[in-house]
Parts: C-alpha cells; structure tokens; sequence
C-alpha cells in the first residue's frame, strides 16, 4: 500500500497525517511550531518529528519516511525563497510546499468555490471562484495578520505598557498581564526581545476572557481586530450564496463578534487543513511510485 503525508504547520503547531492512496488516515500526530519564515531550522525539525510521531501512530516504521512523498502547508511559505529552501532540505521521498490558507482552503470547501478565513495565531483570507484562487493577507506578524491571536496578543501587551505610563486608561486586564510579568515592565519588555508570534498568541485567550466580563480595554482591542477581518472578508467582494469558513483556533471566539452580513455565509468546514493537505497529496502523489507497506 502506497503512503502519503500531508503536514499543516503555523505559528503554534505543526501537525502530520499518515494516509493510504484513498486518502483514509492511519496516522496523526502533533509537534512544535513550523513557521518557516519565523525560523526555519526550527520548522524543519518540528516537521520531521511530526512525521516520525504520525508513522509510530500508524504502526508503521518511520524508516518509511524517506520514501514517502509530503504534502505541506505551511506558514511563512507564500514569501521569499523560504519554500525552496525547505523542499531541499526535507527527508521525504517528494516534497511540496504550500501556504497554510491554502491547505485550509482545499480541507473547508475540497474544489468547490467559497472563501475561508483563517483565524488563528496569524490571519489570512482566501476566496475561490470558478477555479482561481484569490488571497488576502497572510503577510506575516510584523506587517501583516490583522486580527490574529498574535496581534491582539501584542496588541494586549501595547494597552499594558500604554495604561502604565498613564497615556492610556487602564483596566482590569491590563493590570492582570502586568501581574504576569510581576509588576515588572522591564519583564514586558524584555519578553517581547525574543517573542515569536505564537508567544504574543498566548495572551489572546486573557482579552476574550475579560472581554466576557465587559473589560473596556479588551473590547477596544477585540473591536480594532474584527474591524480588520470585516475589511480583508470585504476585499474578497463575496456573493450571497458564497458560503464563509472560519478556520483556525480563534474561529469560535471571533465569529459571534461578525456583523450578521458575514454570520449569514458562514458554513462548517468539510474537514480541516490537515484533511486538505491529504486529500492534496492523494491528488498529487498519486501516481507516485513511492513505499511499499507490507
């Protein structure tokens, strides 16, 4: 029986599958972050171990690995030459890089048309129409990812030190994450020198927790977010009958906070982006003449 992997990674999470030639999953397994823009080496590494944990999981021998073709969607992808320096250096039999949204996108819709936002430690948005695909934003934490965990996690961090030097009204949670850091905003600081984006992610679930409690702060900060992800949704110039997946951990927490002209197109996702990144590699792969699973 032939093997394929389909891998997603982002800012959090890398996550790998193990699937026979129909596409059926026999393997699953989750490791570190695998963003290949914030730090390759790293990514790299977090995938191979994913694969390795999802073949132990499948009951089959990670010695396979080599002579398995890979399917990957991954963040920090759809920039630079990051793509091909990962590709060679990969220790599957076929390597093939994709962005995360667009994983998300084959996993939600499979090829029929529809947009997708992904709302999770980054942001992106993608709407497919009559075959061509179309993408907004995805441009990374420093510039880009409006509306992510990430930046409202920064974002949170930003009220802090604003609400401390007494430029801002503070609240609740600002006093709260500045407990964290023990009072300290040297510690704030300091935290910020080395943070990648899924760290700042972290203190998202602090803002929707307070937000729940009418926290002025966290609604600010709540309110700029969603305002970003109306303004990418209303790029995409989606029709009536385009149906609307929201992908990715903050997808439940943001979609109650969506003017009723987005809730209305919202419909479940058929699968997720690892399921999308099989079903692409069963689609790429398979014709490949790759292991034998005997």
């Amino acid at each position: 029986m032939k093997l394929v992997l389909g891998i997603d990674g982002g800012g959090t999470s890398c996550r790998a599958a193990v699937a026979g030639p129909d596409g059926a999953i026999i393997g699953r397994a989750k490791s570190g972050p695998a963003n290949i823009r914030t730090d390759l080496t790293g990514a790299r590494a977090n995938i191979v171990e994913a694969a390795r944990l999802a073949f132990l999981d499948a009951g089959r021998d990670p010695a396979l690995i080599p002579e398995t073709p890979a399917l990957l969607g991954l963040a920090g992808s759809n920039v630079g030459t990051y793509r091909q320096q990962l590709e060679a250096i990969l220790p599957f039999r076929r390597s093939v890089v994709e962005s995360d949204a667009l994983i998300a996108l084959e996993g939600a819709l499979g090829e029929a048309d529809g947009a997708i936002a992904v709302l999770g430690t980054g942001t992106a948005f993608m709407v497919r129409r009559d075959g061509q695909v179309r993408t907004v934003g995805g441009w990374g934490f420093l510039i880009g990812d409006q509306g992510s965990g990430g930046r409202i996690g920064r974002d949170l961090l930003e009220e802090t030190m604003l609400a401390y030097d007494h430029i801002r009204e503070g609240s609740p949670l600002t006093a709260a994450l500045l407990a964290v850091f023990r009072g300290n905003p040297r510690d704030v600081v300091e935290f910020t020198t080395t943070a990648k984006p899924g760290d700042f992610g972290g203190f998202a679930p602090m803002v929707f927790e307070y937000a729940a409690k009418g926290d002025t702060v966290a609604e600010h900060i709540l309110a700029r977010g969603v305002a970003d992800i109306e303004a990418s949704l209303g790029v995409l110039d989606l029709r009536d009958s385009d149906p609307l997946c929201l992908l990715g951990g903050l997808a439940p927490l943001l979609e109650p906070r969506l003017s009723q002209k987005y809730r209305t197109l919202v419909r479940p996702p058929l699968q997720d982006a690892l399921g999308g990144a099989v079903a692409m590699a069963v689609r790429l792969f398979g014709q490949d003449r790759g292991n034998a699973d005997g």
